[in-house]
């Protein structure tokens, strides 16, 4: 789940508790380019406030006058499209061709606090969930899922799943880490940080982030075992990104990165053969990690592993369509 998604029902929930006036705007569809994808959320209270972001622009000053002039006060979700014409593409901003649909939700403290209680509290266990809003009472159910799904809406209910944050665990506190860290950060993952040598943690540079000392395949087991996990390891040193993949090759993690050169790459696969790792558990290690696009610089490495990650994620996503 993006963190932005986790601020905008978090806000709801923090101001249906104080009895304000509440309204849940979804993004359900897309025509052309749009600023923002399928289920980009924005929260507005009665004074105004806003969280969350569909356009970044005139969308939302539109929306805000909308609801203000009570307008979408009562409790049926109501669809609104913008970018029907050129002109008002010039006015809001939108790409041109772009066209969004946008749902607006009355929220209430009675009929809507506990399904964001709900969401909220599934995602700190790291699990999914599902929401069904009926379209014509406004009302809604959630329920697990094992898997996040794309959102889906029709004539009479909008079916949209939560997902928690992707984690990426960083194995190695230096410069690399750092800047990868950083970039992660900015692209909204979550990055945790490992190192067992408590002089690399000490040096530590990079943004705020979690840094977990102890043995790595143990970082492993505690902080990436899931499929909501990213697991990369970066110290050069055998003796601790070794036993970082025999974890991750054990664990659900989703996507597993090793730096190194071809060379390198091919001395640790034969180490982890003689572990009795199968070809299976070894294809699932991308290595050397990242995009071949000729990286050399710490950022450069950087761009290229956040571009492979950002691929393999937007085509998981397309087949899940």
């Amino acid at each position: 789940m993006h963190t932005m998604d986790l601020e905008v029902l978090t806000h709801a929930a923090t101001w249906l508790e104080g009895n304000e006036r509440v309204w849940l705007c979804t993004i359900v569809k897309t025509v052309g380019s749009s600023p923002r994808p399928v289920g980009s959320m924005l929260a507005v209270n009665q004074g105004c406030e806003q969280v969350g972001s569909l356009s970044g622009g005139c969308v939302e000053d539109d929306l805000i006058e909308r609801i203000t002039s009570d307008a979408l006060c009562d409790g049926t979700p109501t669809l609104i499209q913008y970018g029907v014409s050129p002109e008002e593409n010039e006015r809001l901003g939108l790409p041109c061709g772009g066209r969004l649909h946008v749902l607006v939700q009355a929220l209430s403290r009675d009929r809507d606090q506990a399904w964001i209680q709900q969401v909220l509290k599934t995602l700190l266990s790291r699990q999914c969930i599902r929401r069904s809003l009926s379209i014509e009472e406004g009302h809604t159910v959630t329920a697990t899922a094992t898997s996040f799904e794309a959102l889906k809406l029709d004539a009479d209910y909008l079916h949209q799943s939560f997902g928690p944050r992707m984690r990426m665990l960083l194995v190695g506190a230096g410069q690399l880490s750092q800047t990868l860290a950083e970039l992660a950060q900015a692209m909204d993952y979550e990055v945790v940080v490992s190192d067992p040598r408590a002089a690399a943690r000490e040096q530590w540079d990079g943004p705020a982030v979690t840094l977990v000392s102890g043995m790595p395949d143990d970082a492993v087991r505690e902080h990436a075992n899931d499929e909501h996990s990213i697991i990369i390891t970066l110290t050069h040193d055998p003796r601790i990104d070794d036993m970082a993949l025999m974890g991750a090759l054990e664990s659900g993690a989703w996507y597993i990165g090793a730096l190194g050169s071809e060379r390198t790459t091919l001395k640790r696969l034969e180490r982890l053969r003689q572990l009795d790792f199968s070809a299976t558990q070894l294809a699932r290690l991308h290595a050397p990690v990242g995009l071949p696009i000729g990286s050399k610089t710490p950022i450069e490495i950087a761009v290229s592993i956040m571009a492979q990650i950002t691929e393999l994620r937007r085509s998981r996503q397309t087949q899940a369509r």
